[in-house]
């Protein structure tokens, strides 16, 4: 009698993890897309396992982009090493984060902070807000607040914030989050069309916006639902 035999994958350990996860950090060192320790620091903490698909864990730590839910990607580590680095965030700051998807980014910012500071996430997808919440909690991390919302708009109750983070694709920075942004902060964004963007920069001094395009590579981020961009 012929009985066929399904053979179960094994699934990855925590050491093989944590593992992976310093040869990937060793990695984006080597490329200088991680320069600061903290943000090394950060990368070890956080297992990007967790906010992935069962499918997809054994890819957890490949420098690429993975699907998550609702047609939205977690970004590939090189990319978020460099918008981090970029960002320029110190303990204690008050960081958002606009279209924080999966949660992923957030938790790097949480060690970032560190206690004294506060992430607040700001996702328009209500089942990856609750998916990220859910991980967030997972991980411990009492520094961070995730809402619904259109991130496009910020989230003034919270404002203003030392360090604004754009996770998702615009065509232009929204004008909402110049207002909420304190002096002498900072915005992250990638600025393009829906195919490819730029990294941008902008700074706030003595009340006017400082912009800068960051020379190198072009992306491709999911774009930021929002009804300003609408036509």
């Amino acid at each position: 009698e012929n009985t066929a035999i399904m053979k179960k994958e094994p699934q990855p350990n925590e050491n093989e993890f944590s593992y992976q996860s310093q040869r990937l950090v060793e990695y984006l060192r080597g490329t200088q897309a991680i320069q600061s320790e903290s943000i090394a620091h950060a990368f070890l903490r956080v297992p990007r396992e967790l906010f992935l698909s069962k499918e997809n864990i054994f890819r957890a730590y490949e420098d690429m982009a993975l699907p998550t839910q609702h047609g939205q990607t977690i970004s590939q580590p090189t990319t978020i090493a460099h918008m981090l680095e970029l960002l320029d965030v110190k303990k204690g700051m008050n960081v958002l984060e606009v279209g924080s998807g999966c949660g992923y980014v957030l938790a790097l910012l949480s060690y970032l902070v560190g206690e004294n500071g506060k992430v607040w996430g700001m996702e328009l997808e209500k089942d990856l807000v609750e998916f990220s919440q859910e991980k967030i909690k997972e991980l411990g991390l009492n520094n961070v607040e995730i809402a619904t919302g259109d991130g496009a708009q910020g989230w003034k109750e919270h404002a203003p914030f030392d360090r604004i983070l754009v996770s998702a694709a615009v065509p232009f920075i929204p004008p909402a989050l110049f207002k909420q942004l304190k002096e002498k902060g900072h915005i992250i964004a990638p600025v393009g069309d829906s195919f490819s963007q730029r990294l941008v920069k902008m700074a706030k001094f003595n009340g006017k916006i400082l912009k800068r395009e960051m020379e190198g590579n072009w992306y491709e981020f999911v774009p930021l639902k929002s009804k300003i961009f609408k036509p």
